[in-house]
């Protein structure tokens, strides 16, 4: 570790000031850091790059210099010496949830599951041991690639777990499959009217098959019991922990429940979040983003997430058209037209900031038509979370509105391997257009949409850039010109984040007088080519100067 003398200090952070110099300004007492040794992404035009980065003892930038030469001190200044590695303005998951992915950590996580057989094995190695009557829990399948071609069902889980309840829910959150025992716990085996917005699909002698969608799996998941304080506690910390050793410096913890609020400011409290969370939360969290209560210098609490609809992948997004495999539906509204006119204005009214999930080209054109209807605009900085099917007439729409799309890169890479069987081909020219609108002119914020997707900003660097799977596959419909450059997909991830949070003053770019929230990588994200993003690791994640994580060099 080297150190530097104040002066030199001051010297260095004025060369990258333009003409004329100002005086020196006193030099603040506490401990400064310098950032150097590695290359330094700005994420601005001019300097594109630095070479070091001076951190005050308040956690903001003092200024950035070329190479510093001058004479070491032991006592005032401390280098940290990125070793040749990569830095950027801190990456922000724009859209995640983050009690989901702390829970991804501690319960049966079935990420990865690659057929219906290895869920039912998998389903069954969980089971040896549990107690009779006790509910077997988990989350992360998905369907897509599987060599069976469908969901899994009741009875693939009754045959081997007949007496204990399972529910285990699909990836995006919007479906869920459960075994007989848990339907008939949950009262809907039998025939039962569908909840607004929900669907249990059953079979020719109306009895529940095993999946369920959105509203309608209320009743299933009342099964569980709720977590504690100190449950919800332990996966936020986990969720935080996940992601700062990721590389995340941020996170909008999406539906987040009031609980979260206290929570969150407890764990800040006691120095035990390592991640800045900007809140939205369900609906019941209206009065505390009102009042911006429980806020800390990480924690902003201003926005609420409503629910225009649900997902592509379980038919629950709401379409113009039917779905292209399935006529008979075209998707499940969440909220109808005039619930979301009044849920507005009652926003706007109380300063809360609102964040819509629609992914279904209805659901996104009905938030759209309500926003121009009561003549908002970019002020409020409201945003459709997902934005994932547009119709291509509604593209400049959401520009011209100022509406914020809040888009997760991964989704295609994902969507697309079934995207086409739900819609056909023609109608996902507007699915996923990262590229038409910002041409068009609209702010985008960039996340994955955790747990949902891994949550890795590599792989939403990568999906951005390529428009391919992970496998670096690309077939017909997937529209490769949607791809963004990689000053595009930066952008994504720090500039969009902050707009979309009111802090672009503080966040976003590493220039003076902001705040030092650095993303460090193993390699260069803006020249390597893409396929090797995906084999980036991070290696520091520093918040407000802090070095919250670093891997061992």
């Amino acid at each position: 570790m080297r150190l530097i003398t104040i002066a030199a200090l001051a010297i260095a952070a004025l060369t990258a000031c333009t003409d004329p110099a100002p005086a020196a300004p006193p030099a603040p007492e506490g401990n400064i850091r310098v950032f150097t040794g590695g290359t330094i992404y700005t994420g601005l035009a001019d300097p594109a790059t630095v070479e070091a980065v001076i951190v005050g003892p308040d956690g903001r930038i003092i200024g950035t210099a070329p190479p510093l030469s001058q004479d070491w001190s032991e006592d005032e200044v401390e280098i940290i010496d990125l070793a040749g590695a990569v830095m950027f303005p801190g990456f922000t998951d724009a859209h995640a949830h983050l009690q989901g992915i702390g829970e991804r950590e501690l319960i049966l996580n079935l990420e990865g599951t690659a057929s219906i057989d290895e869920l039912v094995t998998r389903t069954e190695a969980e089971l040896q041991g549990l107690a009779p009557g006790a509910i077997l829990f988990g989350r992360g399948w998905i369907e897509t690639g599987w060599p069976e071609g469908r969901m899994p069902s009741a009875a693939d889980l009754d045959a081997v777990s007949p007496e204990n309840p399972v529910i285990l829910v699909r990836s995006d959150g919007h479906a869920l499959v459960a075994n007989t025992a848990a339907l008939k716990a949950a009262g809907i085996y039998d025939m039962a009217a569908d909840p607004p917005g929900g669907r249990t699909e059953r079979d020719e002698n109306f009895k529940a098959t095993g999946i369920v969608i959105d509203n309608a799996m209320m009743p299933v998941l009342a099964l569980i019991e709720n977590p504690t304080y100190d449950d919800m506690s332990k996966a936020l910390e986990v969720g935080a922990q996940t992601y700062a050793r990721r590389g995340w410096t941020g996170i909008h913890n999406m539906s987040a429940a009031t609980d979260h609020a206290r929570l969150l400011k407890a764990l800040d409290d006691e120095g035990r979040l390592p991640l800045r969370v900007y809140n939205a939360f369900d609906e019941r969290g209206f009065d505390i983003a009102k009042r911006r209560e429980f806020e800390t210098a990480r924690i902003t609490n201003r926005a609420v997430k409503l629910y225009m609809d649900g997902a592509l992948g379980s038919r629950g997004a709401l379409l113009i058209a039917p779905y292209a495999d399935q006529p008979e539906t075209s998707g499940l509204a969440l909220l109808e037209p005039e619930q979301l006119h009044n849920l507005m204005m009652d926003a706007q009214k109380e300063g809360v900031q609102l964040t819509i999930h629609a992914i279904g080209d209805l659901a996104n054109r009905r938030i759209l038509e309500k926003f121009e209807e009561l003549s908002y605009g970019a002020d409020l900085r409201w945003r459709i979370e997902h934005t994932q099917m547009l119709h291509p007439d509604d593209i400049d729409r959401v520009a011209r509105s100022g509406l914020i799309a809040s888009m997760q890169p991964s989704h295609a890479i994902g969507d697309l391997h079934f995207a086409p069987a739900r819609v056909g081909i023609d109608r996902l020219r507007g699915a996923y257009a990262w590229a038409s609108l910002l041409k068009a002119g609209a702010m985008i914020a960039g996340g994955s949409d955790a747990p949902v997707e891994v949550g890795s900003p590599t792989i939403e660097f990568y999906a951005a850039v390529a428009r391919k799977d992970l496998a670096g596959f690309s077939g017909e419909g997937w529209h490769p010109e949607e791809a963004l450059t990689r000053q595009q997909a930066l952008a994504l991830f720090t500039t969009g984040p902050a707009y979309a949070a009111f802090q672009e003053n503080d966040l976003g770019t590493i220039e003076a007088g902001k705040i030092a929230d650095f993303t460090v990588f193993d390699a260069d994200l803006m020249t390597i080519p893409e396929q090797q993003i995906l084999k980036a690791r991070p290696v520091m994640t520093v918040v407000g100067g802090e070095v919250v994580w670093q891997a061992e060099w």
